[in-house]
């Protein structure tokens, strides 16, 4: 299957040089390119891509508007960040908004070329080093006892509560192996857990999974808060 790509960045030269780049990659057309976030917007409901990449750092609408924008408003288009900077001011907003994958400019055609594959499959494309800054996030303390972030204060359809704290992290984008090792637990536990919750949800893939972590409470949809 071929994907689909807008590339948004407001640097003409880096924009146009990362359009060639894609036109030589297996898997990928470019269907349209954007000087800032409110042309990506504009190019999204024009050409519904399967991925836009984004820069973060643009004139008039920044990447995680834009990102926030398009996430609510054509939930069918995933967003791949490719921007410049690492640093948690930009990482954390970025993945917040909705994006599921985070690259840097110094990233090459293979490593796009998976991320735009992982976002598709309802994995997360993220770079090592992003990896391991989430993975760092979540094991200083975020990570604890179920706790769902509205909904029933029980787990749903008879999960454990550590099924349900499984799923969370799906929903937050961590592989298994990310899981097994924030929680403390092998990848075969983590495989076991997610093939028990699947069953008892009636849940697919990873990209149901998600939804449904959204739809019952226990994780926030990009863009939304609970009161």
């Amino acid at each position: 299957m071929t994907a689909r790509v807008v590339v948004a960045d407001d640097q003409a030269v880096v924009r146009e040089g990362i359009v060639m780049l894609l036109g030589l990659l297996p898997g990928i057309e470019v269907v349209g390119s954007a000087k800032d976030g409110e042309e990506a917007v504009a190019q999204v409901a024009e050409h519904a891509p399967d991925v836009v990449l984004m820069d973060l750092r643009m004139p008039r609408c920044d990447g995680v508007e834009a990102t926030r924008r398009i996430r609510e408003q054509f939930p069918g288009t995933q967003v791949v960040v490719l921007t410049t900077f690492e640093d948690d001011d930009s990482l954390f907003p970025a993945l917040r908004a909705g994006a599921r994958g985070y690259l840097t400019k110094d990233a090459g055609g293979e490593e796009i070329v998976r991320a735009v594959e992982a976002v598709l499959s309802g994995e997360a494309g993220l770079s090592p080093t992003v990896q391991r800054r989430l993975l760092e996030q979540v094991t200083a303390g975020t990570v604890g006892p179920f706790q769902p972030v509205g909904g029933d204060p029980e787990p749903p359809d008879g999960m454990t509560p550590r099924e349900a704290e499984v799923l969370v992290l799906i929903a937050e984008g961590l592989s298994n192996a990310d899981i097994a090792r924030a929680l403390h637990i092998s990848q075969a536990t983590v495989k076991s857990h997610i093939n028990n919750l699947f069953a008892k949800a009636g849940l697919r893939d990873r990209a149901q999974a998600v939804r449904y972590a959204y739809m019952r409470g226990l994780a926030r949809p990009p863009g939304r808060t609970f009161t």
